[in-house]
């Protein structure tokens, strides 16, 4: 069993930063695949970003490459979600999940077992 929790969101303007943490439990983090999701007021939920267990290698969303940085670090058991040059359209909340999935599948909602409760990112124009 994972728990997740998510940290670090809140209002900023366009064009500033934000990192996003999403601390976990359990025994066995450094063997997930861990990824961001997020989900816009009446949007279905939808992949950002996600780092590879055992290699760290990572994949993005097209909406985000380049500015956004997904990282984590096994001994502190925490993925980061290092978000640049924001634009309004990156306004939802943002969900960190751990799955045992296949890498091929890491873009799928449903690859991933365990989710944080979210947390709010708000960027104005």
């Amino acid at each position: 069993q994972v728990q997740l929790a998510e940290s670090g969101g809140g209002l900023v303007q366009a064009g500033g930063s934000l990192r996003l943490s999403c601390a976990a439990s359990g025994r066995t983090f450094s063997s997930y695949t861990m990824a961001w999701f997020r989900q816009a007021p009446g949007k279905e939920r939808e992949f950002v970003a996600a780092i590879r267990g055992t290699f760290g290698s990572t994949y993005y969303a097209d909406s985000v490459k380049g500015r956004f940085t997904i990282s984590r670090d096994n001994a502190k058991k925490t993925v980061y979600l290092q978000m640049n040059s924001l634009k309004p359209e990156d306004t939802a909340v943002y969900y960190c999940a751990a799955g045992s999935t296949d890498w091929g599948r890491r873009i799928l909602r449903a690859s991933y077992d365990y989710w944080g409760q979210g947390t709010q990112v708000t960027v104005s124009s």
